[in-house]
């Protein structure tokens, strides 16, 4: 979503994007060669239908329009977010409560036993997904205030980004880099090769 000033929409204000409360009750999903946004109802409009700027613009009670940010691609820190159960299970024994993954608007989550941070161990070495993708986890996720915030179905926590600032260096999961593209599936495996 973009703002009559040209600032994109996000849970934050930077020098790119501008703060809109509402966004998380948007889902945005494949539709052939244009994207589809669905709203809180249940309507769906295709990004490049006027209706659907009009109608998104009522839900998030400002003038935007759905537009492809072109100049730089939009991700916050790399290609592909992975995260892991291991590392949610540790942070709600870390802060008493069972944490949904959902926060963290992670690209892939990782089934791994036990408690801890595992991803951190998987920076720089291949990560085999299902039969045909490789992944390069590069750099650990540097985390903000936006995995605190209310989502849909997600009251706001609040002490989410202390806990991990305080615990893990204000860190959780990581970003990769994909060596081999294909296809992944639920429930594929997931795993470290050196």
């Amino acid at each position: 979503m973009r703002d009559a000033d040209g600032k994109l929409g996000s849970g934050k204000d930077t020098r790119r994007f501008r703060r809109m409360p509402g966004l998380f009750r948007l889902r945005g999903h494949a539709g052939g060669d244009v994207p589809v946004v669905e709203l809180p109802d249940g309507r769906r409009f295709a990004a490049d239908d006027p209706a659907g700027h009009r109608a998104v613009s009522e839900v998030l009670g400002r003038e935007v329009t759905i537009a492809r940010e072109a100049a730089v691609g939009h991700h916050d820190e790399g290609p592909v977010s992975v995260i892991s159960t291991a590392a949610l299970r540790r942070l709600g024994e870390l802060t008493g409560a069972a944490v949904d993954p959902l926060r963290f608007r992670a690209n892939l989550l990782v089934d791994v036993p036990g408690s801890g941070f595992p991803e951190d161990e998987w920076l720089g070495q291949e990560l085999r997904v299902g039969a045909q993708v490789v992944l390069r986890p590069q750099r650990r996720l540097t985390r903000c205030v936006m995995i605190d915030l209310a989502q849909e179905h997600l009251p706001g926590h609040g002490r989410l980004l202390r806990t991990v600032a305080e615990h893990h260096d204000l860190t959780f999961g990581v970003w990769a880099t994909v060596e081999q593209p294909g296809r992944i599936t639920v429930d594929d495996t997931a795993a470290p090769t050196s």
